[in-house]
């Protein structure tokens, strides 16, 4: 009888809370293919984690159904509770082997990854946000959807100024200018980005610009920011409100679309940090309104986070079924870890244990409050 890896046991012992199973034969559970597995999860945790199932240490037939019930069941709250636990996590980290401008970074490592990758991946227009699939079947729909209820909760009018500050692929500029006959301006850090929005535009009164938030000059009727704000980080959530303070007219309104925390903290998965997103942290309730407070006027605040699985999901299924024409450029370790991103996060709003949200402020206060349009 095979001998079974003496750090195998408080794995299995740390799994077996979210009723998962090594080596079971259900969707969820895992199989591990090293048993070096078991030493290097237990020594550098979540890292260490996605790192070894880049490496195809170990599979899942369904990984967000996996990450659901580890998210579900917080596992990573109950390491620092348990002390049997604790302790084979440190006595495996004392075995192991020790090893060795910032605003832009995040458009160099992800957005500017390869427009082919987000075409072949995202909806028509390339929103890479939560959709909106309350009455939506596809994911062109739900993301259709989406921008039509961003724009009716901003009140747009035509031939209204409106920033966009973070504007991805410019889905919503686009839309917002074609659609509601506003002048909408872009900022972006991602060079790609930037091309891509040029060659889109046509005749729309829309501009972009390559530029960090900070350096935002002007006045504009409304503001918003989809997806950008997880990439602010917590010291400078005030500086971030205070442009928007600045660059908002006295009448205007403002709408955040954020990923968000449900407690707040001031750092985000390391592996998430190195392989997806670097500087970066999600926002909690608490933080958004400490920046906000003596800057905006809260109006409204929806939540809308189980949206975000099945959007995730939709990603994922496009992305596996482009993955013949993506593999010419992209390897299968890359294949691997774009999986592990985008199932666990699915697994991880399925679960609550990650939100989205809708803010709308305005600079003073909307006299009779915002219309209901949800």
């Amino acid at each position: 009888m095979e001998k079974k890896p003496a750090e195998r046991k408080p794995i299995e012992a740390l799994l077996d809370f979210a009723g998962i199973r090594i080596d079971g034969d259900r969707p969820f559970d895992i199989q591990v293919r090293n048993p070096e597995f078991y030493p290097r999860v237990l020594a550098g945790g979540s890292l260490a984690l996605g790192e070894s199932y880049m490496d195809g240490w170990w599979d899942c037939q369904a990984l967000d159904q996996f990450f659901e019930r580890v998210m579900a069941a917080r596992l990573d709250k109950k390491v620092s509770r348990n002390t049997s636990l604790l302790w084979a996590a440190l006595k495996a980290r004392w075995k192991s082997r020790a090893t060795p401008s910032r605003a832009f970074e995040i458009g160099e490592h992800h957005y500017d990854l390869g427009n082919d990758l987000f075409r072949l991946m995202l909806d028509r227009r390339m929103n890479y946000s939560c959709g909106w699939w309350s009455n939506a079947e596809d994911l062109d729909a739900a993301q259709e959807a989406k921008l039509d209820l961003t724009c009716r909760k901003l009140m747009l009018k035509p031939g209204m100024r409106v920033l966009d500050i973070g504007c991805g692929w410019g889905g919503f500029i686009l839309y917002a200018a074609k659609h509601f006959d506003v002048e909408a301006t872009g900022v972006t850090v991602s060079r790609e980005q930037v091309e891509h929005i040029r060659q889109s535009a046509g005749d729309l009164p829309v501009r972009i610009e390559l530029m960090d938030y900070r350096d935002i000059d002007g006045t504009f009727d409304r503001v918003i920011s989809i997806g950008m704000f997880e990439h602010v980080c917590v010291e400078n959530y005030p500086v971030f409100m205070d442009v928007v303070h600045r660059c908002l007219a006295d009448e205007g309104l403002f709408l955040l679309h954020t990923i968000g925390s449900t407690e707040s903290v001031r750092d985000v998965d390391p592996w998430i940090s190195k392989y997806i997103f670097p500087n970066s942290m999600l926002p909690s309730v608490a933080q958004i309104a400490a920046a906000a407070e003596k800057r905006l006027f809260l109006e409204d605040w929806h939540c809308f986070g189980p949206h975000y699985d099945r959007t995730l999901m939709a990603w994922y299924d496009n992305f596996r079924q482009s993955w013949e024409t993506l593999r010419r450029r992209y390897d299968e370790r890359f294949f691997r870890m774009w999986s592990y991103y985008l199932l666990s996060c699915a697994g991880s709003f399925r679960a609550r244990r990650l939100q989205l949200w809708q803010i709308l402020f305005s600079k003073y206060g909307l006299r009779g409050g915002c219309p209901r349009v949800r």
